[in-house]
């Protein structure tokens, strides 16, 4: 079965616009997991070896130190009502929507 989704996720990471970068809470982690499947599953990587991750993000657009950019550091409407519950899906949407909600208010978009 991991085939089947690794490479089903492959065709529809190609069929995005752009090149995708991984991005993750905490990518050095959750990064190396899904490279690891990509390329025993399906051979091959869209991501490259590109991933950003969230906190580091944080660091860089509230302009804290590293330790100090947790998710009780960032501020509370980056964060939409998506819960945290170790659920790998769950928890990617809930990763998605603070990036996506962090990217839009540094870009000036919010």
């Amino acid at each position: 079965m991991p085939e089947t989704a690794m490479r089903r996720y492959v065709l529809w990471l190609k069929a995005l616009p752009g090149k995708p970068v991984f991005v993750g809470y905490p990518a050095g982690f959750d990064f190396l997991f899904v490279y690891w499947y990509l390329i025993r599953f399906a051979g091959e990587s869209p991501f490259s070896f590109s991933a950003l991750d969230i906190k580091t993000y944080a660091m860089a657009v509230l302009k804290k130190d590293y330790r100090k950019s947790t998710k009780g550091g960032m501020p509370k409407h980056w964060f939409d009502s998506h819960p945290h519950t170790h659920i790998a899906l769950e928890d990617a949407i809930e990763q998605g929507a603070l990036f996506c909600n962090m990217l839009a208010e540094n870009l000036g978009k919010s």
